[in-house]
Parts: C-alpha cells; structure tokens; sequence
C-alpha cells in the first residue's frame, strides 16, 4: 500500500510538469506505458490472494483513472490553446495572386454560364425554383395526365412529405419554374430555368441528378417561327459555328402542342464529332407552343396569349461541345 502511495503523490507532483503534448506523453508512459509503474503493479496483483488482490486493484484503479481522466481533459485543453494560438497569430492575405493551379471550373458550371451569356442577349432573364416540388406543379398544372408514366415511382424521387396538401417530388425537370413564374407575374414572359432535376436514371449518358435549361416565353405574338429563330441562334452561338443543319421532328410532350424535337446534324472525323455539318442526325432538345392547358391551368387566357416553350439536358450539350464520353467520369 506504501508503493501506491509513493505512485499517486509521484502522480500529483508529475502533472505540475505537464505544459505540452510531448510532456503530456511522457508523463502518460511513466504511469500507463508498458513499463509504467501503474501497469507494473497491476502485473504483480495476479500473486496476492483474492481478497488482497481485490483490495489492491481499487486503490490502483483510482489511481489509474484520475491519470486518464488528466490526460483526456489536459489534451483537450493543449489542444484549444494551440487552436487559440493559430487564429491569433496566423492569417490569410487575400491580396496574394491566385495560383494558376489552384483549379478549373467544372463543365458544367461553364456550360450553364455559357448558356445565360448566350440567352441573355436574347433578352431572356433567369427565374430558379425550389428543387423540392409539389406535384401539383410538377405534373398537374402542366398538363400531366394522373397515370402518364412519368409520374410512376421507377421515374419519379418522391418525398415523404407534403406542401399545402399536395406530394412533394425531386423535380424532374425545371418546368415548375416556368409554372410559378407564369402564377407570380403578369404576361409578357420572357425566361430560362437553369437548374438541377432527379430521375431514377443512371448509365454513360444519364445520371439520377442532372441539370436541365428550360426556356418559356409569353405573348400575345409567338409563334413557331420564332421558337425555330430563337434555337438557331442559341445553337449557332453554343456550338460556334456559322452553318448548322436543323430539323423539326414531331413529337409529343403533355405541355406543349404542337410538340417538336429539334435534330442538329453532324458527321465524324475519327474520333471527333463535327456538329452543324454533315448528313447524320443527332437530337439535342424538346419544344413547342405551350399547350393551352397549361395557360388554363395558372389563370393565363389562352385566347389571348400564347407562347413557346424549350428544353435541353445541360450534360447532353456539354458532353458534345467538349467531347466528354461517360458522365460517370466527371
């Protein structure tokens, strides 16, 4: 019992000397290390009878937790006063030049900047929306039919909650900024939403979370001719290129009537896609006039106004324009 005692005033007094990491280490080997003198009398117990072995390993572990009970609360507080000690004495200085290796903009961020740039001096302004939809917006006031397949669960995110009665989804698309812009304001409307959307989709060319541009316009004078001017400049100026091949191919899509998808021609040169020239077609986005429904839908008279409505996969366009083969890689 003598040698406990000599342990825990050696113990007290050593803690006095403990003011850094390294003494703090140090002073943890003395007592717990493997030829610590608290360890080493813990090795010695297994010699005494039972009920002296139980007596000793109290007292010993009452020393021995007061040293790790130190040890955790003194690495805390060294830890804190280096903290303190950096922010105090270390500082960035802001004036100094960026490093040129200091990063790149990601593809699709330039893509998306590319493309307002482009919209912009088309004299289109940029509406965003929540990216948790209700499915009112989503779907209904677009003219979505209640069992169109897109709304199934195998395309759809849905969420576990709901807004003002209604289901909330991941959007698919960014169609439901064109909705609350079209219920916030009075025509005419001239905008792009540029955003992320969801689907349950994932291979080389589709990813379950993607970026989308989608394009609306609203007047009383818009037409197809317009729409067709419209994505030929947008396209030209993308893909820089003074010719470019397009095509109008009817389609389908609940919103819009008559519904088009546009087809850009192209041809190869190795292992490079020439895009505007050539006699193959590749299809680059969706659009047609916004279907009087919809119009209907957020209180807009259909006989009165009228208008154009685009859309395009954000990927889509860049993994054209800057050669990207597999999404799955960026």
């Amino acid at each position: 019992m003598d040698k406990y005692k000599d342990i825990h005033s050696s113990v007290s007094s050593k803690k006095e000397n403990v003011n850094d990491l390294e003494s703090l280490e140090s002073f943890r080997q003395e007592f717990l290390g493997k030829k610590g003198d608290i360890s080493l009398a813990m090795k010695e117990l297994g010699k005494l009878e039972p009920d002296e072995r139980k007596k000793h390993a109290e007292e010993l572990n009452i020393i021995k937790d007061s040293v790790l009970s130190f040890v955790k609360v003194k690495t805390e507080e060294i830890n804190n006063e280096i903290l303190d000690k950096q922010i105090k004495t270390e500082s960035l200085d802001v004036t100094l030049p960026v490093s040129s290796s200091s990063g790149t903009i990601h593809p699709i961020t330039q893509v998306i900047d590319e493309v307002i740039a482009i919209f912009a001096d088309l004299d289109f302004y940029v509406a965003e929306g929540p990216e948790i939809e209700t499915d009112y917006n989503n779907f209904t006031a677009l003219n979505t039919s209640e069992h169109h397949p897109a709304r199934q669960m195998h395309d759809t995110f849905y969420v576990n909650s709901e807004t003002d009665g209604m289901q909330n989804v991941m959007r698919t698309h960014t169609s439901p900024v064109q909705i609350r812009s079209m219920l916030s304001q009075e025509p005419p409307i001239r905008l792009i939403a540029p955003g992320k959307t969801f689907r349950c989709d994932n291979d080389q060319t589709h990813t379950p979370m993607f970026h989308q541009v989608e394009g609306l316009v609203i007047d009383k004078e818009s037409n197809m001719g317009h729409l067709k001017g419209c994505l030929e400049i947008f396209l030209k100026s993308f893909f820089e290129t003074d010719s470019l091949n397009m095509r109008f191919r009817p389609s389908h899509f609940p919103f819009t009537e008559p519904s088009a998808e546009v087809d850009i021609g192209y041809k190869k040169k190795g292992n490079q896609l020439i895009i505007g020239e050539g006699s193959d077609w590749l299809e680059i986005l969706g659009c047609g006039m916004v279907h009087p429904n919809v119009l209907r839908n957020i209180n807009i008279d259909p006989d009165v106004y009228q208008g154009y409505a685009f859309g395009m996969g954000i990927e889509r366009i860049a993994m054209l324009k800057y050669g990207i083969s597999d999404l799955r890689t960026y």
